[in-house]
């Protein structure tokens, strides 16, 4: 993998960090006639897919099991408007950007004003070993691993199995734990958004079990939304947890080199990035969040350091689901096996 430290027009110290800020605001305006197409060309084919499905029960349920998992990637595209919609990206008004990212809640099932908030904690404590546990996939440091007891290892290996992360862990996370606005039980706006969010995907999955019954619950909502949420959970994953990321002690945490460093630029085919919204160009969203996500290879294109920096393949990117420790020591996160070879 090549890392933006390989890179000499990109140090690794936080004033160039933050020279990439300035120089980033320049792509922070988005367009309104291409923030409206980029909706109408990913939820004109979501709902055609679904119509599609629907039509497809009355003749095979494994065509409308496929349609459905095509399906999943539009749904996915959604969920990735509705986060620049949360980071204020999508439109210049904030009103306009919040109410469309409420209403793809609802098909994302994800409470938006409470994804909003535990998404800018992600945003402004990434790499911040003093600041983990809020928006964040959990991961220890080898020393605090080592002195917890045998049954509080076998549970982080547990939660950290692939099949927890990338199997159960998507199901639980969307269907289960973003019904209650966990982290933020005592504020009653946080409560509201939750709440609506759960009556209207309730009111609408009585509609559709009242027109068609079970099946178009289990072989389209079900599978479109879980395969989203599987995806978008990988994505998540590989955006953060590579071997040379970056998680420094709160004294030493800097913000905008965190994010430079401490996010992957996962080079996708075409179709994929399309697909993902970009979402890939991981470290230049971190540094500038308003930046449109239709904006981004703008970005590339135009600074040839940054194209560079942290790029990471698919098939480079399969090797991230066996690191799960961070080495304060050597600054990369490791295996099991190579953090038990360490202490050796």
């Amino acid at each position: 993998m090549t890392h933006l430290s390989d890179s000499s027009e990109m140090q690794t110290d936080v004033r160039e960090a933050k020279d990439w800020v300035r120089i980033l605001a320049e792509y922070r305006e988005p367009s309104r006639l291409r923030s409206w197409t980029e909706l109408a060309v990913t939820f004109g084919p979501f709902v055609a897919l679904w119509a599609l499905a629907w039509w497809a029960l009355s003749y095979s349920y494994w065509l409308t099991f496929g349609i459905s998992l095509v399906n999943a990637f539009f749904l996915l595209r959604l969920f990735a408007i509705q986060h620049d919609c949360g980071h204020g990206a999508f439109f210049k008004s904030r009103s306009t950007s919040d109410w469309l990212g409420r209403v793809i809640g609802v098909l994302t099932l994800t409470p938006y004003d409470v994804w909003r908030r535990s998404h800018s904690i992600h945003h402004s404590s990434a790499g911040n070993l003093g600041r983990r546990g809020m928006g964040d996939i959990s991961t220890l440091t080898v020393a605090e691993y080592r002195a917890l007891s045998r049954s509080g290892r076998l549970m982080y290996r547990l939660y950290r199995h692939p099949i927890t992360l990338f199997g159960l862990g998507p199901s639980y996370l969307f269907l289960l734990q973003n019904r209650l606005p966990l982290g933020f039980m005592t504020k009653g706006n946080f409560w509201l958004s939750a709440m609506l969010t759960n009556m209207a995907i309730f009111l609408g999955l009585a509609v559709i079990a009242y027109f068609g019954g079970l099946m178009p619950i289990l072989l389209i909502f079900l599978p479109t939304t879980l395969l989203a949420a599987t995806i978008g959970v990988w994505l998540f994953y590989v955006q953060h947890q590579f071997e040379a990321t970056h998680w420094e002690a709160e004294e030493d945490w800097q913000l905008h080199e965190a994010a430079l460093h401490g996010s992957s630029h996962y080079v996708l085919p075409s179709v994929l990035r399309w697909l993902t919204a970009n979402i890939g160009i991981h470290h230049v969203h971190h540094l500038y969040s308003r930046i449109p996500f239709y904006r981004l290879p703008e970005v590339l294109r135009d600074h040839g350091a940054l194209a560079q920096g942290n790029r990471m393949t698919i098939r480079e990117s399969f090797a991230n689901a066996r690191l799960h420790l961070w080495d304060e020591d050597t600054k990369t996160l490791l295996s099991f096996a190579d953090a038990r070879a360490l202490s050796r």
